[in-house]
């Protein structure tokens, strides 16, 4: 059964700002993903991450403790964690463009309080876009 985790973490040190930072994640990411047959979309703001994965539990929950241990993140919350019927997200690894603007339309100038449903509206705003 597919299941779709949605964190958010604050970035320690350059980790979400550095864009060098950023590619070196998004690239071992997305091939990582390919391989667990995870999908997923992340966002960096203001040194903080928004990631919504989709997948299989064992393989979700194997990345989950990764991301733990991981000394780039702290505070890291889960904020949607439920089955789904289909994926909402087609690639391994894509990145949310233009994180201001999206925040913006839901009402939020940082991801530092995101709730879930704010973090299911940006999904679902990124899927439109």
């Amino acid at each position: 059964m597919l299941h779709r985790v949605i964190y958010a973490s604050e970035a320690v040190g350059a980790t979400g700002t550095s864009t060098l930072s950023i590619a070196q994640i998004l690239g071992l990411s997305e091939r990582n993903n390919r391989r667990d047959q995870l999908t997923s979309c992340v966002m960096f703001h203001q040194g903080h991450v928004l990631q919504a994965i989709e997948g299989e539990r064992a393989d979700i929950d194997r990345l989950i403790r990764r991301l733990l241990a991981d000394p780039r993140h702290t505070g890291l919350r889960i904020l949607t964690d439920s089955p789904i019927a289909v994926r909402r997200i087609g690639e391994p690894m894509g990145l949310c463009a233009d994180p201001p603007a999206l925040l913006r339309r839901i009402g939020l100038d940082c991801l530092s309080r995101i709730t879930a449903r704010e973090a299911e509206m940006v999904l679902d705003l990124r899927q439109a876009a």
